[in-house]
């Protein structure tokens, strides 16, 4: 990467050149997403329970002054400056590629999350009309001569550190490398004062980033749109430019921005950035052409609301319902029969990838913004509208899909949309007339609710399939099961809790199938809380739900290791040689009376602690369950004697 030369091609108009330039950065970083040492370990944790990695580490060096991360830093800076310009056709395009890239790596971020690039990319993306504040003016005209003299001293200390470095070594330690080469800086290079005032003004403080803490999204699926192999490289031969395509663009850099920085999302919402691209995308949707292309923008659109809590009351405030709801209806070809019924071609074409994503995203954002409006009750107006979105899930529940992944996702936002609902706008879902091949039940069409019980079987055998092996604890594994079991004794509390619930509701609150699947050990924690330790049955379930018989679920397979089967563990295991083996009567009740006098000795010195379980299955001390069998025994007398007495 030659700074210099992309900075001699931007001032000397030289178009072609920098379009080289960049174009051979993209290639070589199209697929790298700068994952340092510290994020694989942070990963690592994650994998294995913990949710938060605190770094142990003692040392003072600092990444952001890794010279890979600099030189990356003051191409991000040079770009920024190079966009203030209104750059034109190919070289906009290539220019918007190579910022993309960098807004993946969060030490580099520092130039790309001021106002003025936040606005001036705002701008190219054509959510926002604000003026751009002015760099603070320094008398030098040249917008990139601070660079330039931050890299020529930059070499210079350089040169004077190995001359050092020789001198000390008494000749034995040649210099190696180029001093023209800038990827063999050292991080003490850019330490100085230009350096300082260059890059590092355009990031922020620690102290103004530990000021405000908002919540992070946790990483999940790579995104399917984004290309494999050769993608930039497909993408450089594309002939056609035009501005949808660089807005595009410019939609990814601030999805990656926000989702990396904090102060990137305060500061898009104060810069109102959720306004413009609520006006841009109420006028695409509401074209008469069809809108494409819009995946980005809506992506940006759920970040922001997912992350900043004052926008999804903001977005909701300001019509977001209604035009998201548009979204849903022009992503989805919906055509309308009656009020509430959405009309469904069998011989309609499945919808495709592209518009099957776009609709997830309007679904997740919808989610974000009604997420508490089940606890509600609904003005007329809101009903009416609730209603409208009801019917449109409902085509959700019944279109097919290009892909059956595609399908099954869309379906799964479009459950998780209708939870968010109030149960009173819920009835346009059976209310359709019924048809020669529908399911009814009480003359009520329940086509919808048969593909949604058909959806949450499948993702019930992904979670919770037949038990058939037990070689293995339910906590080792890569299955669904497996890690929600791992769950079950996270540091987390609420997040235990969660998977626990999850678990024990799919086993029908049945405690003998709760701990078949997770072990008793993992389970103690849940069936504890809910007093069922005693392995006796919940007197009324969670929610008061009514389940189905329990009838015999185990499978043949399982069947043949039950007797086998460690139930603390959850895994068959070796049969142990019995320790009393050899050992006459009298043996073992001296043992058992050792036995007995060593916990009577670890309960007095309070060491344990012994326990019982009462009448509503919790534990108690077991001098409790003694003093309440007293009492009760007193008490039973005493109704004994007043009965004699009568």
């Amino acid at each position: 990467m030659n700074i210099e030369r992309i900075i001699e091609c931007i001032r000397q108009d030289d178009q072609k050149g920098l379009k080289a330039e960049l174009q051979q950065f993209n290639r070589e970083y199209a697929q790298c997403f700068f994952y340092d040492l510290e994020e694989r370990e942070k990963r690592k944790f994650r994998k294995n329970k913990v949710r938060d990695y605190v770094s142990d580490s003692d040392s003072d060096y600092d990444e952001s002054s890794n010279p890979d991360v600099i030189l990356r830093q003051a191409l991000a800076t040079v770009l920024i400056r190079f966009l203030r310009t209104e750059p034109k056709g190919r070289v906009l395009k290539v220019c918007l590629r190579s910022l993309r890239i960098l807004s993946r790596d969060k030490k580099v971020l520092g130039p790309l999350i001021t106002d003025r690039a936040l606005l001036t990319l705002a701008h190219l993306g054509g959510i926002s009309n604000a003026p751009v504040p002015k760099e603070d003016a320094d008398g030098d005209a040249d917008p990139y001569n601070d660079i330039i003299e931050a890299i020529s001293e930059s070499k210079l200390g350089r040169a004077d550190e190995d001359d050092r470095d020789d001198e000390e070594d008494d000749g034995c330690g040649a210099a190696s490398g180029d001093t023209n080469d800038l990827t063999v800086w050292s991080p003490n290079d850019w330490c100085g004062e230009r350096k300082a005032s260059t890059f590092s003004n355009m990031s922020l403080g620690p102290s103004r980033r530990r000021s405000s803490v908002f919540k992070a999204l946790t990483p999940g699926k790579r995104d399917s749109r984004g290309s494999l192999g050769g993608g930039e490289e497909e993408e450089e031969k594309e002939e056609k430019v035009d501005d949808e395509g660089n807005r595009k663009e410019v939609m990814k850099i601030f999805c990656n921005i926000v989702y990396n920085s904090a102060w990137a999302q305060e500061r898009a919402s104060e810069l109102s950035l959720l306004c413009g691209l609520t006006e841009k995308l109420n006028k695409e949707f509401h074209s008469a052409s069809s809108p494409c292309g819009q995946f980005y923008a809506l992506r940006f659109m759920f970040l922001l609301t997912a992350l900043r809590p004052e926008l999804r009351a903001q977005l909701k405030q300001e019509g977001g319902v209604p035009l998201l709801t548009t979204v849903l209806e022009k992503s989805l070809s919906v055509q309308w029969k009656d009020q509430y019924e959405v009309v469904l071609d069998p011989a309609a074409p499945p919808i495709s990838v592209e518009d099957s994503q776009q609709a997830q995203e309007a679904l997740k954002i919808l989610f974000n913004i009604t997420h508490s409006t089940h606890t509600q009750e609904p003005e007329e107006d809101d009903a009416s509208l609730y209603r409208h979105l009801a019917a449109v899930l409902r085509h959700c529940l019944m279109v097919s899909c290009e892909e059956e992944e595609a399908a099954d996702e869309l379906k799964g936002h479009a459950a998780n949309m209708l939870s968010a609902l109030p149960l009173s706008c819920l009835d346009v879902l059976v209310s359709v007339p019924l048809g020669p091949d529908s399911h009814q039940m009480n003359g009520a069409n329940m086509d919808c609710v048969h593909n949604l019980l058909m959806y949450m079987e499948r993702k019930l055998e992904q979670i919770l399939p037949p038990l058939r092996d037990a070689s293995t604890k339910p906590e080792q594994g890569t299955t669904m099961r497996n890690r929600l079991v791992r769950l079950m004794t996270n540091l987390d509390t609420e997040l235990k809790h969660c998977a626990a619930d999850l678990l024990f509701v799919l086993c029908k609150e049945n405690v003998s199938r709760f701990v078949k699947y997770t072990g008793y050990g993992n389970a103690a924690g849940l069936l504890a809380t809910r007093g069922l330790l005693g392995g006796q049955r919940s007197k009324a379930t969670s929610s008061g739900t009514k389940y189905s018989s329990d009838s015999d679920s185990d499978t043949e397979e399982y069947r043949q290791i039950k007797d086998r089967v460690n139930p603390v563990t959850g895994q068959v295991e070796e049969e142990q040689p019995d320790p009393m083996e050899g050992m006459t009567d009298e043996e073992k009740e001296e043992e058992a009376h050792r036995l007995i006098s060593l916990f009577n000795k670890l309960s007095k010195d309070n060491v344990i602690q012994p326990m019982g379980l009462n009448e509503e299955g919790q534990l108690v001390p077991l001098s409790d369950l003694r003093d309440l069998s007293a009492e009760e025994r007193k008490s039973e007398e005493e109704h004994d004697d007043l009965e004699n007495v009568e």
